[in-house]
């Protein structure tokens, strides 16, 4: 078989591989001009296959937004409430890093993870003003089809 060779890359190659790396990491959420309240609004959209969760000032400007599927995780696995608290993990992080303290949750969606992304919101101290659940809700429907003649 042979002796084995370790590679070893010197520091210029190092260098270079660090500054891909950095370049593929995404951007820094937006900075905020006029954050005087420090409150935000936080919308969670769970579905059967996927959990959103986007970050928005008090106006309902967009200022971060994450997903199931942007963390890394795939198929089945993005509709786990495991996932749904990855997410608010990481939307919790970018909060901080605006200095956002006081957040408003809206929910939208039937998902499995919509009780464990506001607990992981709230457990990384986040101070949740109010919760309101958004989900669209038929009244009666459309029209029924007509009967079928056979």
């Amino acid at each position: 078989m042979g002796k084995k060779r370790i590679i070893q890359k010197s520091e210029k190659e190092l260098l270079e591989e660090r500054e891909k790396v950095e370049a593929g990491v995404k951007r820094e959420p937006k900075t905020l001009t006029s954050l005087i309240t420090k409150e935000g609004k936080i919308y969670i959209s769970s579905s059967y296959n996927n959990t959103i969760i986007t970050l928005t000032d008090d106006k309902g400007n967009v200022l971060n937004w994450v997903s199931a599927g942007s963390i890394g995780f795939r198929g089945t696995k993005k509709a786990t409430p495991f996932a749904a608290s990855k997410v608010a993990e990481a939307v919790a992080f970018a909060a901080k890093k605006l200095k956002i303290e006081k957040i408003e949750v809206l929910i939208k969606g039937i998902g499995s993870g919509r009780e464990s992304a506001i607990r992981s919101l709230a457990a990384h101290g986040l101070n949740i003003s109010s919760i309101k659940d958004v989900t669209p809700i038929p009244h009666n429907g459309c029209r029924p089809p007509k009967v079928r003649r056979v």
